[in-house]
């Protein structure tokens, strides 16, 4: 009786521990050919997702929700070497549970372990422009893709939040949302990257009806204890 006990409690503790830690059906990190200075990202449809040309760092701001500029340590290669990245789940899955996939890739294929930490870090907030917002509401049910460049963001599905680490990746600073905006938005924003935080800046107002901010503010932040290159396949 109480070997069978004992049984169950195993049983329910992997059950819970499956639950806390979702895994891809299938997993395929390859390194990305394309060519240097080409788009990269991460789309995400009912159950797959594909990241094409991203650093292990673009994959952390992805699977934890946290701008590039706020990753810091690790090795040298983390925001150099680039993957394509094709996994699909067990069954119909929404971006959320993709994410908690990706977490765990990234912890079994690159060795990944950190801790979080706050620090006041200089920055810009994005707030509504005197105009009002620009953007159109997105009619793509569900699903969720957006490309950055030096010259541009492309987005489909995306939320404020979302663009804020976008213009965070290309003014490689913190960038917070600060609209108090809800749901989900299709764009392409596009400038000539003379000096890009004036000309991202003019971008978002014009563009979108948004305003650049600069601010000081406590920032969570992760701090890349481990790291090793991802087993290819």
């Amino acid at each position: 009786m109480r070997a069978m006990r004992i049984g169950l409690i195993l049983c329910a503790a992997a059950v819970a521990f499956g639950q806390m830690a979702p895994e891809f059906d299938v997993a395929s990190i390859k390194l990305s050919t394309a060519a240097p200075g080409a788009g990269s990202g991460i789309d995400t449809d009912i159950g797959k997702i594909h990241a094409h040309n991203v650093t292990l760092k673009r994959c952390i701001r992805g699977a934890y929700d946290i701008p590039e500029p706020r990753i810091l340590g690790g090795p040298k290669w983390v925001d150099e070497e680039r993957y394509d990245i094709d996994a699909k789940a067990p069954g119909p899955a929404g971006e959320h549970a993709l994410m908690a996939m990706l977490q765990q890739l990234l912890a079994e294929r690159f060795r990944l372990a950190f801790h979080r930490e706050t620090r006041p870090l200089p920055g810009y907030a994005i707030v509504v422009g005197k105009n009002g917002l620009l953007a159109r509401p997105s009619q793509a049910n569900g699903a969720s893709r957006s490309n950055s460049s030096l010259r541009s963001i492309e987005a489909v599905g995306c939320s404020m939040a979302c663009l804020a680490m976008k213009v965070s990746e290309v003014l490689q600073v913190p960038v917070a949302d600060a609209t108090g905006v809800e749901g989900r938005f299709d764009f392409k924003m596009e400038w000539v990257p003379d000096d890009l935080q004036t000309a991202v800046g003019t971008a978002l107002e014009e563009q979108l009806g948004l305003k650049l901010e600069g601010r000081k503010v406590p920032t969570e932040v992760i701090v890349i204890d481990r790291a090793e290159k991802a087993t290819i396949n």
